[in-house]
C-alpha cells in the first residue's frame, strides 16, 4: 500500500489527538450519537456523501480554493415558534405533532424532492434542533453553499460547530462517521480565514487542529490534505515537507485527487523531497484525470510534467498506473 519509502504511511500518531476531542467551550464532549437514517431519502441535493471541501487555503504552490469554521458557545434549542404545518407531497408535517427527529428528517428530504423548500427547512431546522446529525450536516451544506437559501456561513459554522461538539468521539466506523469528520474539515476552512461580520476570527492553530483531528482519528481524506498544506505552508509551525507528504500519501491512496496532485508535483520536482519523477507523473496522471474542469492548477501542473519527462520516466509512470488499476500499489 505503500507509494514510495519516502511517503510511507504515518503508523503512530500523537495520543492527543486520537483522545476524544473536547468540545468548544472546554467541557467533554457527549459522545451522544443520533439515530441511524437512510441517506438515499434525499433525491434533490442528495445527502450520500460529504463532497469535497468547497475552498483551498492559498500556498505557495498553486491550488483549488476551500471553504471554512470556530468557537462554540453553549447551545439552546431553537423555539418552534413560527414553524406551522407546512404541506407538501400530498402530506403535512406539523410540528405541533412533536414528531421524532428520523420522521422530520425524512419529512425535510420528501419536501426538498417536491421542491417545497420552506417545508423543507422547517423540517429539516426542527430534526436538527432535536439532534439529527445528517439534518444539521444537510442545513449546514445548504448554508454554505447558498443552496436554495441566502448564503449564511455563521449560520454554517454554527451547525458543523453542533455536530462537532457533540459526535467528535463517535466510532469512526459508524455510518455518519463520515459527515461528523466533514464537519471537522468544514470548521477547519472557517478558521483560515474566519467569517466576516461574525464572531469567528481566522486561527490558524484552530484550522490545524480541526484538520489533524479528522485526519488522525477519522482517517478523512480531505482533513488530510488540508492538514498537509498547512504543514506545506508553515502557517503554524516551520515547513514540514516530509510530513506532509506523507498525509498527501495517505489522502492520495484514498482518491482525493487534490492530494494526488500535490502529492505528486512534489515527487515530480523533487525540491522538498527527494525526486521521484515516474511516481510524480504517475500521481498528477491521475488527478488530473479526476479534477474538475475549474482546477486548472492541476491540468497544468501535470502537462508541465509530462512536458519535462524522460521517455523512461513516462513509461514508468504509466506502469505504475497499470499497477494501481490492477490493485497492486
Amino acid at each position: 500500500m505503500r507509494t514510495s519509502d519516502l511517503v510511507a504511511p504515518i503508523c503512530v500518531v500523537t495520543l492527543g489527538f486520537i483522545a476524544p476531542a473536547p468540545a468548544f467551550d472546554g467541557s467533554a464532549s457527549n459522545g451522544s450519537v443520533a439515530p441511524a437514517v437512510s441517506m438515499d431519502v434525499v433525491t434533490r441535493g442528495a445527502v450520500t456523501a460529504p463532497p469535497q471541501p468547497m475552498a483551498t487555503p492559498a500556498l505557495a504552490s498553486p491550488g483549488p480554493t476551500l471553504l471554512v469554521p470556530g468557537p462554540a458557545q453553549t447551545r439552546a434549542v431553537p423555539p418552534n415558534k413560527g414553524l406551522e404545518s407546512r404541506t407538501f407531497d400530498s402530506k403535512t408535517f406539523d410540528i405541533a405533532r412533536k414528531p421524532g427527529a428520523n420522521d422530520a428528517f425524512r419529512a425535510g428530504a420528501q419536501a426538498l424532492a417536491a421542491g417545497d423548500v420552506k417545508g423543507a427547512l422547517a423540517a429539516l431546522e426542527y430534526a436538527a434542533a432535536n439532534g439529527h446529525t445528517i439534518a444539521r450536516w444537510k442545513l449546514a451544506r445548504m448554508y454554505a453553499e447558498g443552496q436554495d437559501v441566502p448564503r449564511n456561513d455563521y449560520r454554517a459554522f454554527q451547525l458543523f460547530r453542533d455536530i462537532v461538539e457533540d459526535h467528535a468521539d463517535d466510532n469512526p466506523r459508524t455510518q455518519q462517521a463520515r459527515f461528523v469528520a466533514n464537519a471537522f474539515v468544514a470548521l477547519g476552512l472557517y478558521y483560515l480565514d474566519g467569517i466576516p461580520d461574525s464572531p469567528i476570527a481566522a486561527s490558524a492553530d484552530k484550522a490545524r487542529d480541526m484538520f489533524q483531528y479528522a485526519a488522525s482519528y477519522f482517517g478523512d481524506a480531505d482533513a488530510q490534505y488540508n492538514l498537509a498544506r498547512m504543514l506545506l505552508d508553515g502557517k503554524v509551525t516551520r515547513k514540514e515537507a516530509r510530513l506532509a507528504a506523507r498525509w498527501l500519501a495517505l489522502a492520495a491512496n484514498k482518491g482525493q485527487y487534490q492530494a494526488q496532485a500535490l502529492l505528486g508535483a512534489l515527487l515530480f520536482k523533487g525540491d522538498l523531497v527527494p525526486r521521484e519523477a515516474a511516481r510524480g507523473l504517475m500521481w498528477l496522471t491521475l488527478a488530473s484525470d479526476a479534477a474538475a474542469a475549474k482546477e486548472a492548477w492541476i491540468r497544468q501542473s501535470h502537462d508541465e510534467a509530462f512536458k519535462q519527462a524522460t521517455d523512461d520516466e513516462r513509461q514508468m509512470a504509466l506502469m505504475y498506473i497499470e499497477q494501481r488499476l490492477n490493485g497492486r500499489r
